[in-house]
């Protein structure tokens, strides 16, 4: 029965070691299948173009043969090969020998390593040779690499520029500390500067493993030269061969399309050496010993209790983000804002209730001008109510803001004031709130603001809802002249915690808001949703003022009547 034969052009496989590369060792086994002689030129017919035997129908052919022929002492050979071992092949044993061949440094090594090589004894491989990382052949074997198998194939621009990423790598010169350095961010780059630059350059370190196929006697010619096995590793601990290990699949075959109709076969085996037990054992031990040391340093900085809130108390976590400002008259926009607490909230005492974003210039968009800040801020708060008879709804933190610009002269003027209740439900939340300035009346005050600076502004910024000094029964806004200017987009990441939220309850999915949670308020939560509600209506009616004329906006009142609204 015939062995089992596979091509050369099998596919590679790819394998990952934690090991350093340079153990990596390989066996590799060549030998001639067919008959050495020629077939007889008169008795046999003329092949047939397409039909032609090839690989297991040689081998068959092969085992036909006179066992009494005797075969040349190369035409079966086994080799030992280690990672980047170079072995030299007849062809440069015979270049090499002539100093005067030799240009590169490279060269001249290899001068002198055959010179001590033909002291020895000569070489002791006769047809399995190697080509190391630096050789000429791995550069032009990748440079000349086919995507496809045809004929006629043309790389296309990302297989040359791709082809050429390790020579760039390796001709590629130190540049030098005191050089000037030009142009490191391009800000409008051009199609070919895209095309040039757009390749990742991954360092990988490739191997040959070569056969001289040639006949017996005419070693040393490049058209007889074969690759048996292609090797790559990378930083990473990649290992890709091409073919793979042979295994249990069987010898490899080469099929020489010559007078002589040569078969040749051979074999990839790992020949690295295997760890012991007793190693194997005690690298685990260290490994687990690591995982464990680096679990304990996770530990000690995470913590090992969890960080629980008092009964009956609520703590809300917000990162918050002032992401843009939107259609403002001025430009070099800026944001001030702070944090107020009402009744039965407070903060640690390390927390900042305040904060103040860059100055932005901006861009236009659409019809409108955006400056992005995309400033972060974190606020930590605590809610606690111990008497849940009292008649007073819980008011939320509200957080105030006013955004200012900057002229030429670093003169400031107050663009626009706003408020924004904190959102009672946890979450992502995006929100865009409007803002108003306060205005005066006739041409002056408009020059004045825009030669010399500075605008009306508010002396307490809490007026922009209800102030929490004020304590009648009505908050009177007669002849109060505003403006309606642009807007504020915050992003809010909302945490909350409770031991309340622990708790099992049938209707627990049909809680509606943290109140709720909390136990003892649904009643005052659906107030608060109302208020919620009126809020948002609010909003509306201020947004259908724009479209109202600026003289009966300019004249318009309105009475604000107390509430305890959060």
């Amino acid at each position: 029965m015939a062995e089992r034969l596979w091509g050369a052009e099998a596919g590679g496989a790819v394998y990952r070691s934690r090991d350093p590369v340079r153990n990596l060792r390989l066996r590799v086994r060549i030998q001639r299948v067919t008959a050495a002689g020629p077939l007889p030129a008169q008795d046999s017919p003329p092949p047939p173009p397409l039909s032609a035997p090839r690989g297991p129908e040689l081998l068959a052919l092969a085992a036909r043969a006179s066992p009494d022929a005797r075969r040349p002492p190369d035409e079966e050979e086994e080799a030992e090969v280690g990672w980047q071992e170079k072995l030299f092949s007849q062809f440069e044993v015979d270049l090499y020998q002539n100093e005067s061949a030799c240009q590169t440094h490279l060269d001249r090594q290899y001068h002198k390593e055959i010179l001590k090589l033909e002291k020895a004894g000569g070489r002791k491989n006769y047809r399995i040779f190697t080509y190391t990382d630096h050789d000429r052949f791995t550069n032009l074997e990748e440079h000349c690499q086919k995507v496809t198998d045809s004929d006629h194939e043309v790389p296309s621009y990302l297989a040359e520029r791709m082809a050429n990423v390790r020579r760039r790598r390796q001709d590629r010169k130190p540049i030098e500390a005191n050089s000037l350095k030009s142009k490191i961010i391009t800000w409008e780059p051009s199609e070919e500067f895209i095309k040039n630059n757009h390749v990742i350059n991954t360092p990988v370190q490739t191997m040959y493993i070569m056969g001289d196929l040639g006949p017996y006697g005419k070693l040393g010619q490049r058209e007889y030269e074969r690759v048996l096995c292609t090797i790559k590793v990378d930083g990473n601990g990649v290992i890709t061969v091409k073919p793979d290990f042979t295994g249990t699949k069987g010898a490899y075959w080469i099929e020489l399309d010559r007078q002589k109709r040569e078969l040749w076969k051979y074999t990839i085996e790992n020949a690295s050496i295997q760890v012991q037990q007793e190693e194997e054992e005690r690298e685990q031990r260290v490994f687990r010993d690591l995982y464990s040391r680096h679990k304990e340093y996770l530990s000690g900085l995470v913590g090992s209790e969890f960080e629980t809130t008092l009964p009956g108390t609520l703590r809300l976590f917000v990162n918050g983000e002032v992401v843009s400002a939107q259609g403002y008259e001025y430009d070099n926009l800026y944001v001030h804002f702070f944090l107020e607490l009402p009744g039965h909230w407070s903060s640690p005492a390390f927390q900042q209730l305040s904060g103040v974003t860059q100055t932005c210039a901006t861009k236009t968009e659409d019809w409108d001008n955006v400056a992005y800040f995309c400033y972060p801020f974190t606020l930590e708060m605590f809610f606690s109510q111990e008497n849940e008879s009292e008649d007073c709804l819980p008011q939320w933190p509200v957080l105030y803001f006013e955004v200012l610009s900057l002229d030429f002269w670093q003169r400031y003027r107050v663009e626009g004031y706003g408020s924004l209740v904190l959102p009672a439900s946890p979450g992502l939340h995006i929100l865009t709130i409007p803002t108003w300035r306060p205005v005066e009346l006739g041409t002056v005050a408009e020059l004045r603001r825009f030669f010399i600076g500075g605008s009306p502004e508010l002396e307490d910024m809490t007026y922009v809802r209800i102030p929490a000094t004020f304590k009648g029964e009505r908050l009177s806004r007669f002849g109060f002249h505003t403006e309606t200017t642009g807007s504020v987009t915050f992003r809010l990441y909302c945490l909350q915690q409770s031991k309340a939220f622990l708790e099992t309850s049938a209707s627990r999915h049909h809680m509606q808001s943290v109140l709720d949670r909390l136990g003892g308020f649904s009643q005052q939560s659906s107030v608060y949703n109302v208020l919620e509600a009126f809020q948002k209506a609010r909003c509306r009616m201020q947004e259908a003022r724009e479209s109202l004329p600026q003289d009966l906006i300019n004249s318009s009142f309105y009475t604000v009547h107390k509430t305890q609204e959060p």
